[in-house]
């Protein structure tokens, strides 16, 4: 029966890419969770049924191997295709240029509409975003159904930035690149329409480590700081291995495999990893930084360096919100169209910047 299953599944996929995935979350719940099979269970933790249909659809798409960045990227993209969703209506999306390390990069800027029976605009708070991919992968269109939704839902504008991506410009490129774009939006908070005292920093996985690096050399360097940064399942240690790399190291959208190749390209120099400009949870001293949302997941290889930070920034005195999802993995906030705990996930990051920059 499962082969059976299993053959359907595919041939679903492989037949309709954009947007193949959607029509399976409309079945009715009780027949999702027969697709999705017998419920994982990996360290006290059960993988959330919506959730474990979409990996193991994704478990049984041909496996491509990372062989150059630019067949990951074209892989990755037509990955994102897969389950977008309908756009979030936004008032209006602009793309521009921001200033990076070294010149000028692509960015893409989300404004939401007004409140609705309102005259007033939205919030004047601005998230300064940085997308997922490690370092390697990923760009301004694999994020947009996210950035939209967290502008819509939110109330805010977003910025998401196309930082440069190795290995053609390796670390600490992208650091440079976001901490000159988020100082940029800071300066030119009159013309992006928010104010300047609640810009944000936030960045999903690889993204949100350039989100970390961001809170961290603004304090130190003596920039303008976020308001806040907001890291969703960060990776923020390129050179320990914990036990969360060994219980999901396959079979779960991020494998280790993966997690090596990633870091290879970004770093192909080991002498940098222990530098906090790439490993944030090795600074000396946390102490000073912005207020902080982080999640991390229970089906994470990268779940157990995300808790350690979180751990670190509490004690070092910062203000945590700190939110743990035990039944979801790496990935989940690109994973919109997932109804159930995927959709509480986002609601709760909502809240949390509609109460923090409004």
């Amino acid at each position: 029966m499962n082969s059976r299953l299993d053959s359907v599944l595919r041939d679903t996929v492989t037949a309709v890419q954009a947007n193949a995935l959607t029509p399976l979350y409309a079945l009715p719940a009780a027949v999702r969770h027969r697709l999705a099979g017998a419920p994982i269970q990996i360290d006290g933790n059960i993988l959330d049924p919506d959730l474990q249909l979409l990996v193991r659809v994704d478990n049984l798409l041909p496996r491509t191997t990372k062989t150059d960045a630019a067949t990951a990227r074209a892989h990755f993209r037509n990955l994102c295709k897969l389950i977008p969703g309908n756009p979030a209506e936004l008032q209006r999306v602009t793309d521009l240029t921001v200033r990076g390390a070294a010149g000028q990069l692509g960015a893409r800027l989300y404004i939401p509409r007004p409140p609705e029976g309102s005259s007033r605009p939205a919030g004047r708070g601005l998230l300064v975003f940085f997308h997922g991919g490690g370092w390697v992968v990923g760009d301004l269109n694999t994020h947009d159904g996210l950035c939209r939704a967290i502008a819509a839902d939110a109330g805010i504008r977003v910025l998401s930035v196309d930082y440069r991506l190795a290995p053609e410009a390796p670390a600490p490129t992208a650091a440079e690149d976001a901490i000159a774009a988020f100082t940029w939006a800071v300066e030119h908070a009159d013309d992006l329409g928010v104010d300047p005292a609640l810009v944000a920093v936030g960045g999903d996985s690889a993204g949100g480590n350039l989100a970390a690096v961001v809170a961290q050399q603004t304090v130190r360097r003596g920039l303008p700081h976020p308001a806040l940064q907001v890291l969703l399942y960060p990776a923020v240690d390129l050179v320990a291995r914990r036990p969360s790399r060994d219980l999901f190291s396959e079979g779960f959208i991020l494998s280790e495999n993966d997690i090596i190749w990633y870091r290879d390209h970004y770093t192909p120099d080991p002498t940098i990893r222990p530098d906090p400009i790439v490993s944030p949870v090795r600074a000396e001293d946390l102490t000073g930084l912005p207020p902080t949302y982080l999640t991390t997941a229970g089906f994470d290889p990268l779940r157990d360096e995300g808790l350690e930070y979180a751990e670190a920034l509490k004690s070092a005195g910062n203000p945590l919100t700190h939110t743990h999802h035990p039944s979801l993995c790496h990935g989940y906030a690109n994973l919109l169209t997932v109804p159930g705990k995927v959709r509480e996930a986002h609601t709760h990051l909502i809240n949390h910047l509609r109460s923090t920059l409004h």
